[in-house]
């Protein structure tokens, strides 16, 4: 298996550490450049060829490194005395590539089940995957613009004026590339990865994106770059990866984090509850995955459409974006099994099994996120949500405060709002 390793950056904001003496790929985290941990990452999954793209200060990447037997792999380098973009040197790699071909920065931190990502690509017969995840800093990043399959329809640009809500679904800097897509590159000049070269072929609906929770971060900061140190100290990188089993915090959505209102029907009723933001970033932050399971049968009643839960959970994930935080999914059911509403949706009138305190959601969760239930705990304002967790066999919080009839199960835990309910689900007392 080969890889393209881009390792051109300067790392210019790290300079307050480096003094621009050593290129951004050789900045060392933990004692260990970070180049050698990508490499390291790379080889664990079975890569034996790497092509490095070099620039600034490149020397000293190849001193380092040299041909590349030191770290089990073997390397070939191309030096950009011209700056190419990010993309420009896979023009060099058109005719050497017979198979999927991975492409990654070598300047962040990352810790990916390679093989997951590389059947996703295979099973979607995609030109292009790109490794896609939520971020602490949307609103400064590229976001992907999917569908529910995975097309990706638009890369909005971090530079671009952004009008309404958006989804934290952040172009991570990792690629699969089938060798066909290289037909691009006719003539050698500097390419922008995604805006030139990606974006050029998601009109073929054979561009994907792969969303994962595993750890994928940039550390072009200082503050960015000791963060990733502490969480490579407590192991936090390596539990992502989707090889191990992970845990979650599930979320009921209204009134635990966004203000109860009834039936929301429209994005506009949307509101964070005081806390919600803390309390979800606190999840982000302990290693545990951040989900949500709702019931919205709005849709069902033919009170609103799915596009506009959509945009109340864009909206959400807008809000919670802004504070710098997260969640790692949503998954809601659309059906109610009462008859009898004006606009109603017939098809979705239904008896289901996603339909809180029925465990489909969960269940989904379970398989999709990879979780071990034995790990996991639900927070909600309402007997559906205790019930639920009961059904799942996983551990329930109750926030106070909640409308719902008298409770027909006891809690393990009943908070007075959403950020001592985390508390206790991480462990707390």
């Amino acid at each position: 298996m080969k890889a393209l390793v881009l390792a051109g950056g300067r790392g210019t904001r790290l300079e307050t550490l480096t003094g621009g003496l050593i290129p951004k790929p050789l900045v060392k985290v933990n004692g260990v450049p970070m180049i050698e941990r990508a490499i390291e990452r790379l080889s664990a999954f079975g890569v034996t060829e790497l092509f490095l793209s070099v620039g600034y200060l490149h020397e000293k990447i190849v001193e380092y490194l040299g041909d590349g037997s030191a770290f089990g792999v073997k390397i070939s380098y191309i030096t950009e005395d011209v700056p190419l973009g990010s993309g420009g040197a896979l023009y060099y790699l058109k005719d050497k590539v017979k198979e999927p071909l991975i492409v990654c920065p070598g300047d962040v931190i990352f810790d990916v089940d390679l093989d997951r990502m590389l059947a996703f690509h295979k099973e979607r017969k995609a030109l292009i995957t790109l490794f896609a995840h939520p971020n602490v800093h949307p609103y400064d990043s590229d976001l992907i613009v999917a569908d529910e399959n995975g097309v990706v329809k638009e890369i909005n640009n971090k530079n671009s004026v952004r009008v309404g809500y958006y989804k934290n679904l952040v172009n991570a800097g990792i690629f699969v590339l089938d060798p066909e897509s290289l037909e691009y590159f006719k003539e050698l000049k500097p390419v922008n990865i995604e805006h030139d070269f990606i974006s050029s072929y998601i009109p073929t609906g054979k561009v994907f994106a792969y969303k994962s929770t595993e750890y994928v971060k940039d550390v072009g900061t200082p503050e960015r770059l000791r963060a990733a140190e502490k969480d490579i100290e407590r192991g936090a990188v390596r539990a992502k990866n989707l090889k191990n089993k992970q845990k979650a915090v599930f979320f009921d959505r209204d009134g635990t984090l966004n203000v109860y209102k009834g039936f929301i029907k429209s994005a506009d009723d949307i509101e964070l509850t005081e806390g919600a933001a803390e309390a979800v970033k606190t999840v982000n932050d302990s290693g545990y995955l951040a989900v949500v399971v709702t019931n919205q049968p709005v849709v069902a009643r033919g009170d609103c459409t799915r596009e506009e839960v959509e945009k109340m959970h864009a909206k959400i994930e807008t809000l919670l974006g802004q504070k710098g935080a997260y969640l790692d999914a949503i998954y809601y059911c659309p059906h109610h099994p009462h008859k009898g509403y004006e606009g109603e949706v017939a098809e979705l009138k239904i008896v289901c099994e996603c339909r809180k305190p029925a465990t489909g959601l969960i269940t989904r969760a379970e398989k999709e996120l990879m979780l071990d239930l034995d790990k996991c705990v639900i927070i909600g304002d309402g007997n559906a949500d205790i019930q639920t967790g009961k059904n799942a066999g996983i551990k329930t919080v109750l926030v106070r405060g909640g409308v719902d009839d008298e409770l027909t199960d006891s809690p393990d835990y009943t908070a007075d709002d959403i950020v001592e309910a985390v508390k206790f689900a991480l462990g707390g007392k």
